[in-house]
């Protein structure tokens, strides 16, 4: 009789021991797929917020120029040329946020009333600094028309 006792409580142990580990095992992997799950959602909104913060600087500055038939500075477009192993995908996002929110003054104003040596000694040699590195900036190319085009190379010191 004390045999089966043994053997019942070896099932049993066994039985628990994979109960809680089945239970480990399932939470450690729906918490990695929440986890991922959560940081792309998380990318998604921070592009989402720099869309609407850049519609919006652009919808005031062209209501104040609408009535002129003026050529007048519509957009601004970031071409980063950088290395990808260098920079993430929500570096590249405050950069150009960055990068637009000096140049937001200029929508809506007069191309002609532009000088593009200032336009590009704004960003030209800036370094910024976020997640503990240090970014430096450089305009490699500029292009001047109702769309502000400007082509930066973005450098990890």
């Amino acid at each position: 009789m004390a045999q089966y006792r043994i053997k019942a409580n070896k099932y049993f142990l066994n039985f628990y021991v994979g109960l809680i580990a089945g239970v480990l095992i399932g939470s450690i992997l729906a918490f990695t797929l929440i986890s991922y799950r959560i940081d792309t959602f998380y990318e998604k909104i921070a592009a989402l917020e720099n869309t609407i913060l850049e519609k919006n600087a652009k919808l005031e500055n062209l209501e104040k120029s609408i009535n002129s038939k003026k050529f007048v500075l519509r957009d601004i477009e970031i071409v980063l040329l950088f290395d990808e192993n260098d920079i993430d995908d929500l570096e590249i996002m405050h950069i150009e946020k960055t990068v637009k929110e000096k140049y937001n003054i200029l929508l809506g104003a007069e191309v002609k009333s532009i000088d593009p040596d200032i336009i590009t000694l704004v960003v030209d040699k800036r370094i910024l600094k976020m997640n503990g590195k240090e970014i430096q900036l450089h305009v490699n190319k500029l292009k001047l028309t109702e769309i502000l085009k400007l082509w930066i190379d973005a450098k990890v010191i």
